[in-house]
């Protein structure tokens, strides 16, 4: 069964490859989410800065317990802000990979139409 080739053009531009577009704009936006380890950071957002604290230890002195407990906390509060920043990164990246998307698909979409009246525009030009 034959059919047109405009037709089958049609079905190939808005059917086949914008379906290909989107699965490859979905990769990248999984991949920029794994890139900057947006989910991990979220799991542990207020764990201690690169795994630094101290332990207790075994007995009880005010100074040694005051001591621990501050830096924990500091390296803890070092760690927030770290990821969150990394946080924030990986998520304006995110909102760039999506626009940079939607702006490809929009224009894929357009490009027919495009070439059609660029086509038109010529042929009055040389008119």
């Amino acid at each position: 069964m034959s059919r047109n080739i405009f037709i089958k053009y049609l079905v190939w531009h808005f059917s086949d490859n914008s379906k290909g577009i989107l699965r490859a704009w979905q990769n990248c936006l999984k991949f920029n989410l794994n890139h900057w380890s947006v989910p991990l950071l979220l799991q542990t957002w207020f764990s201690p800065w690169r795994r630094y604290r101290y332990s207790y230890g075994k007995g009880f002195s005010f100074t040694k317990y005051f001591e621990v407990f501050s830096f924990n906390l500091i390296s803890r509060i070092i760690g927030a802000i770290m990821r969150s920043v990394l946080i924030v990164m990986g998520l304006l990246m995110e909102i760039l990979v999506l626009l940079a998307g939607a702006t490809v698909f929009l224009f894929w979409l357009m490009l027919p139409f495009l070439l059609f009246f660029g086509f038109i525009y010529g042929c009055k030009i040389l008119l």
